[in-house]
């Protein structure tokens, strides 16, 4: 696999955040060192911040990526009301590998950039494209990239004829991402909100060194990763995803995905109900020094229970 871009370990923001320890049984050289914010997702109104307050949670990520100053300053005073904090706001899925949505969605992306900033928050979540052309099957990946272009090489041993496609959709992707976000990184600056990448089922950079080399590109403090624990268990341990993307990552989501029986595809499933060793999880976060938030997504549980099991990840059980 192509050695690690290093630029990207030299990046560091004030995105870290504090938050508070958590107490356990464990020894005091077991117990977790870093600090987490418990976070959930979503338009809250008064009685959900209630809830989601009584329940242990420090903050939440907004949903509403094009509110205008007017509402983020009545969404912050609310949240603050609570003694909550908007720490991000996901602006999701972009088409900017679609020439007829580039430019909107340019200007879409760069209106959320104003709202995280009329919310409090300090980072917006950006998806930058999607693809769907055929690809290999998960376990059937073996990725070689050119690194300085991000272009792939092959992905997947022997004949790489049957997904062509793939491949130049994926370039094309990669290509029509950089020029993009290098675009944003300015009003990112301006606004002082991190753009923080996720790769979510969207088919690209689907390996934890591809995915790396491509957020490390931009070498810009303004440009960092929002990882998903449970976006890519079919393709990498999650640990694995930590450890290799290291400092790049400013926001993480936790979600669960269980595998089938044998390792192949699989479905989400609640937090602590799937393959996510939670444990290897909360050691790798430990390695790389993350403090900062972490957000609840899916599963369908209720605060109160979601925030039990949080605390369990928390403790590193």
């Amino acid at each position: 696999m192509t050695a690690l871009n290093r630029r990207a370990f030299l990046a560091t923001t004030s995105a870290a955040m504090c938050g508070a320890a958590f107490n356990t049984n464990r020894t005091a050289a077991d117990e977790p060192k870093g600090r987490i914010h418990k976070a959930l997702i979503g338009i809250p109104n008064e009685a959900t911040l209630d809830a989601w307050k009584a329940s242990g949670f420090e903050g939440y990520e907004s949903q509403d990526r094009a509110a205008t100053p007017e509402v983020a300053a009545a969404a912050r005073k609310l949240a603050e009301k609570h003694g909550l904090r908007i720490h991000s706001v996901m602006y999701g899925w972009a088409n900017f590998n679609r020439p007829d949505k580039f430019k909107a969605d340019l200007k879409s992306v760069e209106t959320a950039l104003r709202v995280a900033a009329d919310m409090g928050a300090d980072t917006v979540l950006l998806v930058p494209c999607r693809i769907d052309a055929k690809m290999p099957e998960a376990w059937q990946f073996d990725i070689r990239f050119d690194e300085k272009t991000g272009h792939l090489k092959q992905v997947v041993q022997g004949d790489n004829g049957p997904y062509a496609e793939y491949v130049a959709a994926h370039d094309h992707a990669s290509d029509a991402a950089v020029k993009a976000v290098k675009q944003l990184i300015p009003i990112a600056e301006k606004q002082r909100i991190i753009i923080a990448l996720e790769n979510v089922w969207n088919n690209l950079w689907v390996l934890p060194e591809f995915f790396h080399n491509f957020v490390a590109s931009f070498d810009s403090p303004w440009v960092r990763a929002y990882f998903d624990i449970g976006n890519h268990v079919k393709y990498a341990p999650p640990e694995k995803w930590i450890r290799t993307l290291g400092k790049l990552i400013v926001k993480c989501h936790v979600k669960d995905f269980k595998l089938n029986a044998d390792g192949h595809g699989g479905k989400f499933v609640s937090i602590r109900d799937g393959s996510v060793d939670w444990p290897k999880v909360r050691k790798a976060l430990d390695e790389i020094g993350y403090d900062g938030w972490a957000s609840i997504e899916g599963g369908g549980l209720s605060p109160l229970e979601g925030g039990r099991r949080f605390d369990l990840i928390l403790a590193g059980k």
